[in-house]
């Protein structure tokens, strides 16, 4: 019986067998793999991912592991504001395990040890229609440990999908680190709609028509640029884009 994972998808739109490689190995920059991950996200019927290094044990932040991830931002902020990386059911299991498994909201809720603020993120989390986060334990060639991870409705994943978003993880993960991932540079993480404002910057557009190509105010395009500046030490958003695209963010 088809169950709500793959219920809408075309068998057009499913990776198969090895197909997705040659894909993913000409993915050229970050937000190339941003992209990728974002189609793969929807094709899966999650509604959103993110990828990681695995964190120390003495990392508070979530962010400062994070290599790439479509999360809203405020989603992500709330977490690291809350601390919850230190009662992290995922990141714990990511740390004994190297075996893809999920866990659920209700289950994750259902734990002890997490403060009652935590109360705040999961209602922020069933507000963002995540009922169940899916990890995909990942390492790179020179044995560096990650973790992919799709995020969206409580659903059963059949084999079959688990076993390409495997497989999909694992050449996404590599892909990052052979094109320069930020773990390795200066623990960097930008988002989404930085990494969209340095494209368009690079292209010659104006705050103005970006803000009219990604339908955002004038004032959030500059305060992306601007934060994003601050994030690769730049002095201006001109040195911003050539960090940016020495580091891979952008091509």
């Amino acid at each position: 019986m088809q169950d709500t994972m793959t219920t809408g998808m075309h068998d057009v739109d499913l990776p198969r067998g090895g197909d997705f490689a040659p894909e993913i190995a000409g993915l050229e920059t970050q937000f190339d793999i941003i992209r990728y991950m974002r189609r793969i996200t929807q094709i899966f019927g999650f509604r959103t991912f993110l990828i990681c290094s695995i964190p120390a044990i003495d990392v508070e932040r979530l962010s400062t592991a994070t290599v790439i991830s479509n999360m809203p931002a405020e989603l992500l902020n709330k977490y690291d504001s809350l601390s919850t990386l230190r009662f992290s059911t995922g990141v714990r299991r990511l740390r004994e395990t190297t075996m893809p498994f999920e866990i659920t909201l209700k289950e994750w809720e259902q734990e002890g040890g997490k403060p009652a603020s935590a109360a705040d993120y999961i209602a922020m989390l069933r507000e963002n229609g995540i009922f169940q986060a899916n990890y995909f334990p990942v390492h790179d060639a020179e044995g560096g440990r990650g973790a992919v991870i799709f995020m969206g409705p409580e659903v059963d994943l059949p084999m079959t999908a688990a076993m390409e978003l495997q497989m999909i993880a694992i050449h996404v993960y590599n892909r990052l680190a052979e094109i320069g991932s930020v773990w390795k540079s200066a623990n960097t993480a930008l988002s989404e709609r930085e990494i969209q404002c340095l494209s368009w910057t690079a292209a010659g557009k104006t705050s103005a028509e970006i803000a009219g190509i990604l339908g955002l105010s004038e004032h959030t395009v500059n305060h992306y640029l601007n934060h994003v500046t601050k994030k690769l030490d730049a002095v201006n958003r001109t040195q911003a884009v050539v960090k940016a695209m020495k580091k891979g963010y952008i091509s």
